[in-house]
Order: structure tokens, then C-alpha cells, then sequence
């Protein structure tokens, strides 16, 4: 039966020591129990994990590539993630580094809209896609909503709400949503534009997809999700159900202890790229180079490689890296990340006060 694989990197102080580690792993995320009490059969022959391949990466560092039988997942994506880092993300010294689906591919499709899909709809052919972020929480609607009109009357493809944003009195969920698609779709009748409006879909578990619905109707042209604080299958559910239809866009928070250690979670390029895409996101947001987050260049350009390799999960999608972001600047990002990027503006763009409109402009045109 062919299998999928996931690669770890483990920590030891030997080859030797880094195999019974990742032996430990494959009996840790399949069936959970001492190697001498697995039962004969198909369960020692197809659930258990098989170490496949052991290589060293540096002084202390092995590569493991361990494959998995589709049997111990089925297609639920809950379950892959628990077979692929469940209890072994509560141990030290284990990071994912890679995933290769295999036979699950077909189970998981990707991004729905991916960069194409999101260009066709922001009618943004090529170079580099801007987003100012509406904020900061506390506003009202009407305050968001202008600030949305005039960042949509400049040119901005993307008006993306901040995550910060849910069902405050200062701005209800419904009123803010109906106020800010009005004001992105005025400017887009006025200038004969495509920006796109992302919602922020917060609030109990049980009300997101009902937001969502009410956000499609209200006119909002994407969401935006936290998978950190309401899980991945979120995601796959907004993208997959037939009666929704717009692109999703993913926002980190929460999901900084997965990748912020040295020798435990996830690499970068993982969390940020791959599991986004495995889950059916259109556009991962994550913290810019030389912002107060601390992600470096590396980290940065490898979370940009995940999203755009034509080899990963389903379609390529936009990573859209957040912080930084000046006219000055735009020359440097853009070689940093090439074209296929979405630029957020965030606080920056609030000290233009009424001049908003003008330092979107700006962007837009700085990068031609």
C-alpha cells in the first residue's frame, strides 16, 4: 500500500541514538505502545510508522523520513495532523520539517483560488498586491469603513480587516462587515476597480460559518481566519463548501510557539507554507523581516518558497508578509519576495491620517 511521509529533524548526540528516536516517533504517532506489544498483522505491517530514511543534517542534527499508512488517517485533516506531529509535538527535540502526501493528495486539494484565481478577482494581471489593514480595534464602523473606501479609491487590492477585529461594541460584526463591503464596493463602482474586502470571521465556534455566509451576502469578497484559535479544518470547511466560494486568507496568531523554537514544532516554511496550503488557504499572512516579531530573512524567504513552489500542496498560494512596508522600501521587498506577494500596511499607514488615500497611491505605484 503506498504511504505518505512526513520528515522530522531530530536532535541526538548519535546516528545511532536519532534512529531509536525516530523508531520512538513512528510507535508514538500510530499506535502508542511499546514495540513488543504490537499486534502481529496488519497493524505491525501497514499502521505502524516505518522509518524510511535517516541522514545527518549537521552536529547534532538528523534528518528522519518516516511514512505513514492513509489507513491510520482516512481523510479527515484533524487526523493527519495528529498522526503527523500529535504526541510527539509534546516532546523536545523533534521538528517537522517536510511533508509528501502521496496518496492523500488527492484528499486535499489546496488553495481553491491560489495566486491566479486571487489576481483574476482583484483584476491584478501582475507585480506585487497591496493590503491595507484596517484598524485599530476600538474604531467604529464608519471610521473603518472610510478608511476602507479611500485604501480601495487608491488602488489597494486587497482591504484586509485586522484580526483584532470580532463582534466589539464599538463595531459589530454584522454592522462593520455591511459598512466596510459598501465602502469597497462604492470605490470600486467609482474607479472601476476589483479591490477585494476580507472579513474577519471571529467570534464561538459554532457562529463562523453563519458569519461567514452573512459576509458573502453582505458583500465581503474573502475571510480571514485564525487557524492558531479555531483549528485548520476551519479552513477546509470555507473552502471546500459550495455555497461560499471566496478566497481565504490566514492569520498567525496563536501559532507562534510552533515555530519559534529551536528544537521542537514546526520549521517556518511548514507552518507558514505548507500547512496553510494543506488546508486550503489562498493567502498566508506572517510577520516581515526586521519588524518587531523577529522572524529573520531566511525564515521569511523559506515561508515565501512554501507558498509559491509549484511542487507543494494543490495550487501555489500568496504569502503576504505584514510590517515594514514603505515606498522606500518596496524595491528591497519586492526582490526579497518577487511578484506573486501580498504587501500588508498595517500601522503605518494610520499616520497619514486623511491623507491614507495618498500613501496607498504611493505603494501602488512604487511598484509599477
Amino acid at each position: 500500500m503506498s504511504r505518505f511521509t512526513v520528515t522530522y529533524r531530530i536532535f541526538a548526540r548519535s546516528e545511532a541514538e536519532a534512529r531509536e528516536r525516530a523508531l520512538g516517533v513512528a510507535l508514538e504517532q500510530t499506535v502508542e505502545v511499546p514495540a513488543d506489544v504490537v499486534p502481529e498483522g496488519y497493524i505491525a505491517d501497514e499502521i505502524v510508522g516505518r522509518v524510511e530514511e535517516i541522514g545527518a543534517e549537521g552536529e547534532g542534527r538528523y534528518r528522519a523520513a518516516i511514512s505513514y499508512s492513509p489507513d491510520s488517517t482516512g481523510t479527515d485533516l484533524p487526523q493527519v495532523l495528529n498522526v503527523l506531529f500529535g504526541n510527539s509535538s509534546i516532546q523536545k527535540g523533534i521538528k517537522v520539517t517536510a511533508l509528501d502526501l502521496g496518496p492523500l493528495a488527492g484528499a486535499f486539494p489546496g488553495a481553491r483560488f491560489g495566486i491566479r484565481g486571487v489576481r483574476r478577482l482583484a483584476g491584478c494581471g501582475s507585480g506585487p498586491m497591496l493590503a491595507p489593514v484596517l484598524k485599530p480595534m476600538g474604531s467604529g464602523s464608519a471610521t473603518l469603513a472610510e478608511v476602507a473606501y479611500r485604501s480601495a479609491a487608491a488602488g489597494a487590492h486587497v482591504i484586509k480587516e485586522d484580526h483584532g477585529l470580532a463582534d466589539q461594541p464599538a463595531a459589530p460584526f454584522e454592522a462593520r462587515v455591511e459598512a466596510v463591503a459598501a465602502a469597497v464596493r462604492r470605490a470600486n463602482d467609482e474607479t472601476g476597480g476589483n479591490s477585494l474586502y476580507f472579513a474577519a470571521l471571529a467570534g464561538p465556534a459554532e457562529k463562523l460559518m453563519e458569519r461567514a455566509r452573512f459576509a458573502k451576502a453582505a458583500g465581503a469578497t474573502g475571510f480571514l481566519v485564525m487557524p492558531g484559535l479555531y483549528g485548520f479544518d476551519l479552513v477546509r470547511r470555507l473552502a471546500e463548501a459550495p455555497d461560499l466560494g471566496l478566497p481565504i486568507m490566514t492569520h498567525p496568531s496563536f501559532l507562534g510557539p510552533y515555530v519559534l523554537s529551536e528544537d521542537t514544532g514546526f520549521t517556518h516554511g511548514m507552518m507558514f507554507g505548507v500547512l496553510q496550503r494543506l488546508a486550503g488557504s489562498d493567502i498566508s499572512v506572517f510577520p516581515n523581516v526586521g519588524g518587531r516579531f523577529g522572524f529573520s530573512a531566511a525564515e521569511c524567504r523559506e515561508i515565501a518558497r512554501a507558498c509559491q513552489s509549484t511542487d507543494g500542496i494543490g495550487a501555489p498560494m500568496l504569502p503576504s508578509p505584514g510590517g515594514g512596508m514603505s515606498p522606500e522600501r518596496a524595491g528591497e521587498m519586492r526582490e526579497m519576495y518577487g511578484d506573486d506577494t501580498v504587501f500588508l500596511l498595517g500601522g503605518a499607514l494610520l499616520r497619514h491620517g486623511d491623507g491614507i488615500g495618498d500613501a496607498v497611491a504611493d505603494l501602488v505605484g512604487s511598484f509599477g
